[in-house]
């Protein structure tokens, strides 16, 4: 199992950090994400690609590395 860190800019609310968590969640091969406003640590099979295309299809203006 792989374990991948995003670091992100721009995460100001609550409610940015819950619809990360959630997209992240929902990706196929992702088992667990603890999100908070200043990134993410995520543990699965899912490609860190992938998990960047889904915070960027938010588009939240978040600026992820």
């Amino acid at each position: 199992m792989a374990q991948h860190t995003l670091t992100f800019k721009g995460v100001t609310s609550t409610d940015q950090v819950n619809r990360i968590t959630t997209a992240l969640m929902m990706l196929d091969g992702v088992d667990s994400a603890e999100v908070g406003r200043h990134g993410a640590e995520v543990e699965g099979r899912a490609r860190r690609e992938a998990l960047i295309r889904a915070v960027e299809a938010l588009n939240l203006g978040v600026s992820i590395s």
